[in-house]
């Protein structure tokens, strides 16, 4: 089986699917590898690195797909990438489903076996292949470094014999991978530290890395809380308590970082203008789903601002800020989802079509939709385009919570 490392070609994307370690890896399996000319170079691995390693070096996209069996890439192909992809081939990235449907048609339409690593089910067999949690450690890490590369004070408390420094207090929006990330390393770096999540369970995690729990109300989180630990939509008079209880907690941070993401739809408002107006000079703002629409109301994507003495970052591609160690936790992903489900007598990668784990990341096969989230997705045979359509994500997530049931585990997300 041959399997081609395409260079990634979207604006500001330094990582690749593949590294040196992985490529030995498949071909320890018995697979080739075929790795276009510079993929690596964002990340600072030479085509030289994965020649030794057993590549082929491609000059060219084109070349290194022909006859491919495999396509793996960081982010979905841009059309003009997609046509180098053969027909039959799998596809296997970050194909972001829920933003861009019309790209399911495609794939559809052109005959590629596509698969979605960012819709991996979360199920404990599972967890060594999920991206978004690999990648959103190394966000919510890179947060804090950016944050304190901003904040001109320091972030530990120092006594010295001209006086004492104090700690700066972080504010974390959001306990997920990335935000417990940032909780960890804030804390690492000797700040006070604070979190704030809609699910309860997620106050020990925030208790168990030395950080402060902060609600409006226990009581009616706890009410509020399913038996799988997912919360129910709180009541307007919660929603309306806790905003205003953050927004005077706020006032109180040095810097405050955002996390908070929902599949398909744009990114929640949790900080507004006057809650930032109303913050320190020299207060940082930290917002990881500017590229969702943001968490802060005055984010903008791609820039670092300043608005009455508050910066505001809103940093693209933050894992890419990391290039290296990226691109190896997604390669890793990468080789740990194929190797599942390679076959070495036959030599080939078997996807499954009912096994949990392909049925939650297949998004076409055949020439066909398969993924039940996508159902309504069609294509229209004369303009051969698919129609547009609004993605609901719960099915996705409810998915996912029944895989952990069924699993006996919960993962967070």
């Amino acid at each position: 089986m041959k399997i081609a490392v395409l260079k990634e070609t979207r604006s500001g994307e330094t990582r690749v699917a593949a590294t040196p370690e992985t490529v030995k890896k498949f071909v320890g399996l018995g697979a080739s590898v075929s790795v276009q000319s510079g993929a690596g170079e964002g990340a600072r691995f030479s085509d030289d690195a994965f020649r030794d390693a057993g590549a082929d070096i491609s000059p060219s996209a084109a070349d290194a797909t022909q006859n491919a069996e495999l396509v793996i890439k960081v982010l979905a192909p841009s059309s003009e990438e997609l046509r180098v992809v053969g027909r039959g081939s799998k596809l296997v990235a970050i194909l972001s489903p829920f933003n861009d449907p019309d790209s399911i048609g495609s794939y559809a339409r052109l005959g590629v076996d596509a698969m979605a690593m960012d819709l991996m089910p979360r199920i404990t067999r599972a967890q060594s292949m999920d991206v978004l949690s690999s990648q959103s450690n190394l966000a919510g890490y890179k947060a804090v470094i950016d944050a304190a590369a901003y904040y001109g004070r320091a972030l530990p408390m120092m006594m010295t014999a001209a006086g004492t420094i104090a700690a700066a207090k972080v504010f974390i929006m959001g306990a997920g991978v990335a935000g417990l990330q940032a909780i960890a390393t804030a804390r690492r770096l000797g700040a006070v530290v604070s979190a704030t999540d809609v699910r309860f369970a997620a106050k020990e995690q925030v208790e168990s890395l030395g950080a402060t729990f902060v609600t409006v109300d226990e009581e009616a989180m706890k009410e509020a809380e399913t038996e799988g630990g997912y919360a129910k939509e709180m009541s307007e008079d919660f929603q309306k308590r806790q905003a205003e209880f953050v927004a005077e907690h706020i006032k109180k941070q040095d810097i405050v970082i955002t996390t908070a993401l929902i599949p398909g739809r744009p990114a929640p408002k949790l900080v507004s203008a006057d809650m930032v107006q109303g913050m320190k000079a020299g207060s940082v703002v930290v917002d990881l789903a500017v590229e969702a629409g943001g968490n802060v109301e005055l984010s903008r994507a791609g820039e670092a601002i300043e608005t009455g003495g508050v910066t505001i970052l809103g940093f693209k591609n933050v894992p890419g800020r990391l290039a290296a160690d990226a691109s190896s936790l997604y390669a890793r992903n990468i080789y740990n989802f194929v190797s599942a489900f390679y076959d070495k007598e036959t030599n080939a990668f078997v996807a499954d079509p009912e096994d949990a784990i392909i049925k939650g990341v297949a998004l076409t096969r055949d020439g066909a939709i398969v993924h039940p989230a996508f159902e309504e997705v069609k294509r229209e045979p004369a303009a051969e385009q698919a129609e547009e359509m609004t993605l609901e994500p719960e099915a996705v997530v409810d998915d996912a919570a029944e895989d952990d049931a069924a699993d006996g585990e919960e993962k967070n997300d």
